[in-house]
């Protein structure tokens, strides 16, 4: 029920790259989620492996598969027209997985990926303990993705270097992926602002960062990392932290008064539900479809 521009999903994160100051991309993790962010104003979302993980009852270690991870994208690519940024993780094994993992997700509509240069398993970017592969072979990962793509697909290359070789580690990495032809470049868990803002003076190219809470990085309002040289900003799990504290209290509330009543003003109503996912659409196409089935059968008689 989404009419689906022209143009490729990656070539519509490129235009709107091109043309905004900075875009802050919130985290989804299924169909209804972005079509509530599409629908309150977001130009471009981002699916965060995280919470995937997390929404199986999983920790972010790597563990989710190319296949899972596909088949959660593609519910979202097929009702929302914004672009779409996967995390791809470590791009899901050795350098011939990333070949099939740039095609798959590619063929589902998505706009960008990104991935990462830890050791399996992998770790949230924002804990310790992290182990990187050799610069090298993040290198052969990234010309392999590059070489892959069919539908000029946005390659975020992202290091983990900053907790395991400092600082400078982390700006000698991301110079070497912009080299090797990564369309964006994501340094994951600086430590300050005046991290951030040294990071982007040394690093060429298109720059993302992630604001997430209760990490490394300090709280800034998108428009700071827009100063500071970031194109890109993402919230990958704001929406679904919020989500699990909201529900848990619903279940507290049923659980300790036996009704929602007073859930009721928290609520969507049945009717900003059926708008949000085009309950009607659906009615309507079903209804068109039963006359013009009469129509056959009657000019038969």
């Amino acid at each position: 029920m989404v009419s689906k521009t022209k143009l490729k999903a990656s070539d519509r994160l490129r235009a709107l790259i091109r043309k905004s100051d900075v875009i802050i991309v919130p985290g989804v993790f299924n169909a209804i989620t972005a079509r509530l962010a599409q629908r309150v104003g977001f130009q471009a979302l981002y699916f965060s492996g995280g919470a995937l993980a997390n929404s199986m009852a999983l920790p972010d270690l790597g563990v989710t598969t190319l296949s899972e991870v596909v088949e959660n994208v593609v519910q979202i690519t097929r009702v929302v027209n914004a672009p779409l940024i996967v995390d791809g993780d470590t791009g899901f094994g050795e350098a011939v997985n990333v070949m099939r993992a740039i095609q798959m997700l590619e063929d589902v509509g998505v706009a960008a990926v990104h991935i990462e240069d830890q050791v399996l398993p992998k770790k949230c970017g924002h804990l310790p303990g992290k182990m990187l592969v050799d610069t090298s072979e993040m290198v052969k990962k990234l010309l392999v993705a590059l070489e892959s793509r069919k539908r000029n697909i946005v390659l975020i290359a992202r290091t983990d270097a900053r907790a395991v070789e400092g600082l400078d580690g982390a700006i000698e990495r991301a110079r070497s992926y912009a080299k090797a032809g990564a369309d964006v470049i994501f340094p994951e868990a600086l430590e300050s602002k005046e991290e951030f803002g040294e990071f982007a003076k040394k690093v060429p190219g298109v720059l993302m960062a992630n604001m997430t809470e209760y990490g490394k990085t300090p709280y800034l309002r998108a428009s700071e990392f827009g100063e500071l040289g970031y194109k890109i900003v993402v919230f990958p799990m704001t929406a679904f932290r919020a989500m699990l504290k909201a529900t848990e209290g619903v279940y507290t509330e049923l659980k300790k008064n036996g009704t929602q009543i007073r859930l009721l003003p928290e609520m969507m109503s049945r009717e900003q539900v059926y708008d949000l996912i085009g309950y009607y659409d659906f009615v309507k196409a079903d209804d068109v479809a039963l006359r013009k089935a009469k129509r056959i059968l009657e000019s038969d008689q």
